[in-house]
């Protein structure tokens, strides 16, 4: 009996590489990432690519699939392929470290543009500030939590793509649950930070961050709760 092989186009090199044609033997309940690794281990040691858990925890295995931002580790096959092929590149919208790996610096750094790092109000003398799971907040904050920074929505945003100083969702999604965030104090720097064009104004609404976020989160509703504050803000002279 004949085995069963996946044509897989694989992106080697750097921003100006071009693509390497592969055979891949199709297995049963395999994912884009036990092809990856069957080349990297098999056919061609050279390739470079990144992961870690392999159980969708980590999000370091997102790749470029067929055209879309995808998990690899939780992308099977089956659910992907189109005539037998399988294209795989890197994410778009971050440089290209060597093959599938890119540099996250710029994603991170937008982060930290954001402001999404924690202000605190109390110090660890202070007792403890419950915070109960059905305030208004507190849900809002639940919704957006689980973002990881895999990078899927950065890749897949088209507002990144044509203007690269965009803080993309997932910074802007991270400032919204520290917006949210009934002990933090530092609403007022982040509003000022992410409420130009180069941050929740500059959203389209397109949706894409959406469709593309393995873990279902909605940054687009993050981004519009953003404009509401910014103007609410902006009225109170704040910004």
């Amino acid at each position: 009996m004949t085995e069963e092989m996946l044509q897989v186009s694989v992106w080697r090199g750097g921003a100006e590489g071009a693509f390497d044609e592969f055979q891949v033997p199709r297995q049963e309940s395999q994912t884009v990432l036990d092809v990856v690794t069957h080349i990297q281990r098999h056919i061609d040691p050279t390739l470079s690519y990144r992961f870690a858990c392999r159980v969708g925890v980590c999000g370091s295995c997102a790749m470029t699939v067929n055209g879309k931002a995808r998990w690899t580790c939780r992308s099977h096959v089956s659910n992907v392929v189109e005539d037998g092929r399988i294209e795989i590149r890197p994410l778009e919208s971050l440089p290209v470290v060597k093959d599938l790996v890119v540099d996250m610096t710029d994603f991170f750094d937008k982060w930290a543009k954001a402001k999404g790092s924690f202000e605190p109000t109390c110090s660890r003398n202070d007792q403890l500030a419950p915070v109960s799971p059905t305030e208004k907040k507190r849900r809002l904050v639940d919704a957006g939590i689980e973002c990881i920074g895999c990078g899927a929505c950065y890749a897949t945003c088209d507002v990144v793509k044509w203007k690269p100083d965009y803080l993309g969702p997932a910074a802007m999604n991270r400032a919204w649950t520290l917006v949210n965030d009934i002990r933090d104090g530092g609403n007022d720097d982040r509003l000022r930070a992410i409420g130009g064009d180069d941050g929740c104004l500059g959203c389209h609404s397109q949706q894409g961050c959406v469709e593309r976020c393995p873990q279902k989160l909605n940054p687009t509703m993050a981004i519009a709760g953003l404009k509401r504050e910014t103007v609410k803000a902006a009225l109170k002279g704040k910004l």
